[in-house]
């Protein structure tokens, strides 16, 4: 018996072209051959707002850089040494001799850094000196003065809330974008990778993200005011809620860098307990443990702890820094760090029952 051909797929495949050849010739098809783009209707001209931002991210992105921080590495095989990208993050150019600012925790544990400038160059870094308890490092490139356009400074202390701000920077590794949001609040506090508290830090809803990190946060005149470094975010993405270290703060500490290769911090020659060990004693403020000889605070008379016997007589606690009161070491420092080596200082004491005023003068610590 002869076997029979199956003819259902040929009879598909006519149908199909019948289908389509109705579709295409039908009058009111969507399939028109004779279809020419449509006259593009002229919007006008920009609004001056938008002409503002566009002038603000074109004159300020040459001074925003790409930092890539290197890891060596030692293969396990072969064991030889190689390098690895182990983050980028954002910077920007301070002057015209090469110096870059950046946030520490950009090249934190980083073997080598690379800069690059906004026209492409790229070019080797090396590390002038940083400042881990404001999250702060200056690098410097031989890049020839043409090649940096150092970004304008503003300042911080006369900040409002409400007002415009832009940040430039490299989120995600997308290299020269701009967000723009406003300053949500001032005087926030945030802690830094040593702990220390980051005082009078900047508050805004501009999308920062990682990669933002050492990026310039602007205002509406091109002004740095901060640089971007951390947000408050459960997934690690933007969240509306970015700091920026205050550049009242950052011009300081960038200038000490530069001129001397490290942050000047003023003290007065003393040694202090831990906080945890104050608060196990019920005391409010910072006890001295020991007096430096020849240092100011030997001069002006304070007095360190000691033990006699089995007995510990607790030295002078320091309650006060000029009138502002201080809790721990780190608001004792913060303290400090608002004046300069060699400014005088009263300190409130706190000496058995008594409460005293003793004049001191700073000078340079460790």
């Amino acid at each position: 018996m002869r076997e029979s051909h199956n003819i259902l797929p040929f009879f598909a495949i006519i149908l199909v072209i019948a289908g389509v050849w109705w579709y295409v010739s039908t009058p009111g098809s969507v399939y028109d051959p004779e279809a020419q783009p449509r006259a593009v209707t002229v919007r006008g001209d920009l609004a001056d707002d938008e002409k503002r931002m566009i002038r603000l991210f074109e004159e300020a992105s040459p001074s925003v850089v790409y930092i890539t921080s290197i890891e060596y590495m030692r293969s396990l095989f072969s064991l030889n040494i190689y390098e690895i990208p182990q983050g980028t993050g954002s910077g920007f150019i301070w002057d015209k001799k090469g110096h870059i600012v950046t946030n520490y925790h950009v090249i934190e544990d980083a073997n080598r850094v690379e800069v690059t400038l906004a026209d492409g160059s790229t070019w080797e870094a090396t590390v002038v000196g940083v400042a881990p308890d404001k999250d702060l490092a200056v690098l410097h490139i031989p890049a020839p003065p043409e090649k940096l356009k150092p970004i304008a400074i503003g300042e911080s202390h006369n900040l409002k809330v409400g007002q415009k701000v832009f940040a430039i920077g490299n989120p995600f590794g997308f290299d020269m974008t701009m967000t723009t949001g406003i300053v949500s609040a001032l005087g926030r506090e945030i802690k830094s990778v040593t702990g220390r508290t980051i005082k009078d830090v900047i508050q805004t809803d501009a999308a920062i993200n990682p990669g933002n990190s050492g990026g310039p946060l602007l205002d509406s005149a091109g002004r740095l005011i901060g640089v971007n470094t951390a947000i408050y975010s459960p997934s690690g993405a933007s969240a509306g809620i970015g700091f920026a270290v205050p550049v009242d703060t950052v011009n300081k500490v960038v200038t000490e860098i530069i001129k001397y290769g490290r942050v000047i911090r003023p003290g007065i020659g003393v040694t202090v307990a831990n906080d945890r060990i104050s608060r196990r004693l019920g005391i409010e403020g910072v006890l001295v443990i020991d007096v430096l000889p020849g240092s100011p605070a030997e001069e002006a008379g304070i007095r360190g702890t000691v033990r006699i016997g089995r007995e510990i007589l607790l030295g002078d606690i320091i309650e006060s820094v000029n009138g502002v009161a201080v809790r721990t070491y780190d608001d004792l420092m913060g303290e400090f760090e608002k004046y300069n080596v060699g400014d005088e200082i009263t300190l409130g004491i706190i000496r058995g029952e008594k409460h005293i005023k003793i004049k001191v003068r700073l000078i340079e610590t460790g």
